[in-house]
């Protein structure tokens, strides 16, 4: 049975892990984690947060999504949003679910990102 979600992983182009690094660890303020050994050597990076983890994984002839993406729950989302713009990252909101503040956002190499808080 399942029992909860361990990772989600994202692709990125080769050669995007500095860029990656950034994006993950001082805009979004998450922490780099290792990779096991045996797949270090395919490049890539995992980022945490809480129990939250992002694994990006290198990936020939990337091209983002368009639709595809994360939904990462926050709190303080207009703090969480702010600190994102002041970091140069788009923060582009959107109204249409009901019962929750959402934005999405996009990493270096163009990943959507789905960032939302449920309204009290």
């Amino acid at each position: 049975m399942l029992a909860a979600v361990d990772h989600v992983q994202l692709a990125a182009p080769p050669g995007s892990e500095d860029l990656l690094r950034v994006y993950y660890t001082d805009v979004l303020g998450m922490t780099e984690i290792p990779k096991p050994p045996a797949l270090a050597v395919r490049g890539g990076c995992r980022f945490r947060a809480g129990a939250v983890q992002l694994h990006l994984g290198i990936e020939a002839g990337f091209r983002p999504a368009g639709k595809a993406h994360p939904g990462l729950r926050v709190t303080g989302i207009e703090a969480f949003a702010a600190r994102l713009a002041a970091r140069g990252a788009t923060v582009t909101w959107d109204d249409h679910l009901p019962g929750h503040r959402r934005f999405y956002s996009e990493d270096p190499v163009g990943n959507r990102l789905e960032f939302l808080e449920p309204l009290e």
